[in-house]
């Protein structure tokens, strides 16, 4: 059995089912079989997708897996493990694309900006997003990798991209990989060494969003220090 999707009945195939009724008529499965196209022997490949959500117990965690992880699984390989991190890639970036064009007002917008990119992240990873004087993003510069600690991070990392690109204010984000975004200790300490820094230099810090994981509606689960009081 060659176990490509050929091998269903022309009605059944995900490819001809997305042409004839669109993406949302496909479950996930259906659709990572459109880019993996072939399976392997005695699975097609929509089982081998399904495998793969199994395995990873969900489409996010799925999404979170690295191109070695990936290759591991029977019927994937390193070809098809680079496809699939380069779609989900690129369905973050979307998402991204569509928030940056527009002014930030609340901490909605930088979970809408960084959520579906960030939440999926295995390590944590610091960035300022970079706002002009009407709140338009100038860019989203990553300070850091790792666990945020004051002792490592020090405001300068931060501050020093939003003077080059002559910044009217910045938000601090990063991420929680546990999926938890309740501040830590060391969270709450940076915060109020950016805010210093911030009085300082005359760069506003408008905010500090701590991004968590999926809550029960798929939304991001995130802390805001603006929205709770404590900037």
């Amino acid at each position: 059995m060659s176990g490509t999707i050929h091998d269903m009945p022309g009605e059944d195939r995900p490819r001809e089912r997305l042409q004839a009724h669109g993406p949302s008529a496909l479950k996930s499965a259906e659709l990572i079989a459109i880019l993996l196209r072939t399976g392997r022997e005695g699975a097609s490949a929509l089982r081998v997708a399904e495998e793969l959500i199994e395995r990873f117990g969900s489409l996010e965690a799925l999404a979170r897996a690295g191109v070695a992880e990936l290759a591991k699984v029977k019927g994937v390989g390193p070809a098809k493990a680079l496809q699939l991190v380069a779609a989900f890639g690129l369905g973050a970036r979307f998402s991204r694309s569509q928030v940056e064009a527009r002014p930030v007002a609340t901490s909605s917008d930088i979970v809408a900006l960084l959520g579906d990119e960030m939440r999926l992240l295995g390590h944590e990873s610091i960035r300022v997003v970079l706002l002009d004087k009407k709140h338009r993003i100038l860019a989203v510069e990553e300070v850091s990798k790792g666990l945020l600690d004051e002792s490592l991070l020090h405001p300068r990392e931060g501050f020093r991209a939003a003077i080059a690109r002559n910044a009217a204010a910045v938000i601090l984000v990063h991420n929680h990989p546990s999926g938890d975004p309740k501040p830590s200790v060391a969270d709450r300490q940076v915060t109020r060494q950016f805010f210093e820094a911030a009085q300082v230099i005359g760069i506003p810090l408008l905010d500090h969003v701590i991004l968590g994981g999926a809550g029960p509606g798929g939304e991001t689960l995130y802390f805001s220090f603006q929205e709770q009081g404590l900037l």
